[in-house]
């Protein structure tokens, strides 16, 4: 094989230097590992060399594979033993006066020719490359950890950065096992980017009082799909990292609302309560296993009043089905009877807002969202409003969980749970789009990949409908007042005509 870079240096050897160097090495590439302590250096070559090895035991490489691997992964003693690589990629601290100083360096060191990446997750690749005097040769290579398995890369562009460059590192990347995603040097390049909606729109919710971190967990995970619930998602990555990025993005667009962080992560942070590597954070970890609130019993119910059902719901025939499946006894007039259990199924709007616009009993109301399909959902949400009773709020309760299915109840809120996150996911990346941050495609993927979402935000707003999730949008405007859930033009427009949220213009 033709490689794009056959002399590739690594310098930095921690977790991601380690795997970018044996993904290089794996792919065929002579490669140097390099740290400033001489010890990090042996250390993280043999590390990589016991990787190599637990793969060989479990049968997925050769004796012969491991041995012309290893031959191919050196340590180098200074940055002068890098002097005739093609490649240079630099994994070391987030820092940007060290980051520049380090590549000024190498500039005197290598070929005119020689190409220099920086695995920066959060600064910007111009800024890095200002100083040089070859930014053309310089770019964004920014892998994912643990690299051997997070298989997307992102290659990000300088405002100086030669195309073949991009071109060249694309390929290197598709060599190594990997998918490349082209993109602009933008605060968050995609990933970090698009991921804006999940975590920080859940800890609004929160701080509503909605629902408690398991609740928001379990919905979405449950109705839309996502491994890993967004507060099982911080204490995984640790407050002391995600925070951090959050405040970094917010602060580098300028205080864009969008991305507005949340003062329960920074009081979580400063107290320490980081996360599972500490035993503690939105959850506690004995023993390192997260320890699980118990999900509220099925209320029992001795009678069970007639339901009527808003003719403004949404998916108003798919839910009256539902209820006559689950036995309900259905009330077909023009308003409820006294006596009736009143559900509504708003996009957007809250409950309280609902009742009010319809004239109906707020004591009586009770809100489920019917955003997803009932049978694409693993859960039913129900929402009561301040003046829901507590014996209709435990009807709807008992009713939607008739068939085993689980139903969480949740306190008044516009959008419920799963209406917020989704839309502000698929507002933020159709605001990328009309960024040019990246192309939709490449979005689509880098987000699938890097953040392991059940699909891409754009396909999920086409499936939902970007109708849908512009009224969601609107109407969550209109509740809360708070310019974060303006829509984006892209999704405004393509919702607007009908489009497919993928489709470009011309």
């Amino acid at each position: 094989m033709n490689l794009a870079f056959s002399k590739v240096a690594i310098i930095g050897a921690g977790a991601m230097g380690r795997g970018i160097a044996q993904i290089a090495a794996q792919a065929g590439s002579q490669v140097w590992l390099y740290d400033t302590q001489a010890q990090a250096t042996t250390q993280g070559r043999e590390a990589v060399f016991q990787q190599w090895d637990k793969l060989l035991e479990k049968g997925r490489l050769t004796a012969e594979s491991v041995a012309g691997h290893k031959s191919r992964l050196l340590a180098a003693a200074s940055l002068q033993d890098l002097a005739g690589c093609d490649l240079v990629v630099e994994a070391i601290v987030e820092k940007l006066d060290i980051k520049k100083s380090l590549f000024l360096e190498l500039e005197k060191v290598l070929a005119p020719t020689a190409v220099l990446v920086t695995n920066t997750s959060s600064l910007s690749v111009t800024a890095i490359a200002a100083a040089l005097q070859r930014p053309a040769q310089f770019a964004g290579f920014h892998f994912f950890n643990p690299v051997p398995l997070m298989k997307v890369v992102e290659v990000i562009a300088g405002l100086k950065t030669d195309p073949a460059v991009c071109q060249r590192l694309s390929d290197f990347a598709r060599q190594m096992g990997h998918t490349p995603v082209q993109a602009q040097d933008t605060p968050g390049f995609i990933v970090n980017h698009a991921g804006r909606g999940y975590g920080t729109e859940a800890l609004r919710i929160v701080s509503e009082g909605v629902a408690d971190f398991a609740t928001i967990d379990r919905i979405l995970r449950d109705q839309v799909g996502f491994k890993l619930g967004p507060f099982e998602l911080f204490d995984l990555t640790a407050l002391d990292v995600s925070h951090h990025v959050i405040e970094a993005i917010y602060h580098q667009y300028y205080e864009e609302p969008r991305y507005r962080p949340n003062v329960i992560t920074a009081q979580r942070l400063a107290g320490g309560v980081l996360g599972k590597k500490v035993g503690e954070g939105f959850y506690k970890y004995p023993g390192g296993k997260a320890q699980i609130p118990d999900e509220p019993p099925v209320p029992v119910v001795q009678h069970m009043p007639p339901v009527w059902v808003s003719p403004r719901a949404a998916r108003r025939m798919p839910l009256l089905q539902l209820l006559k499946n689950l036995g309900a006894s259905i009330e077909t007039g023009a308003s409820p009877s006294p006596e009736a259990l009143t559900i509504v199924a708003p996009l957007g709007f809250d409950i309280t807002t609902v009742a009010v616009v319809e004239r109906l009993d707020p004591a009586r109301t009770v809100g489920i969202d019917m955003l997803f399909e009932d049978a694409a959902t693993k859960r039913r949400v129900l929402a009561s409003n301040p003046a829901t009773r507590a014996d209709m709020r435990d009807a709807a309760h008992a009713l939607f969980a008739r068939d085993g299915k689980a139903v969480s109840v949740i306190r008044d809120s516009g959008g419920f749970v799963t209406q917020r996150v989704v839309a502000c996911i698929v507002n933020i990346a159709s605001d990328m789009c009309q960024q040019r941050v990246c192309s939709p495609e490449d979005l689509e993927t880098a987000v699938t990949l890097g953040l392991a979402y059940p699909m891409g935000p754009l396909a999920m707003g086409n499936r939902l409908g970007p109708d849908s999730i512009l009224e969601v949008l609107f109407n969550l405007q209109t509740v809360y007042g708070d310019p974060r859930y303006r829509p984006s033009p892209w999704l405004r427009r393509r919702g607007a005509i009908g489009l497919s949220l993928l489709h470009t213009e011309d």
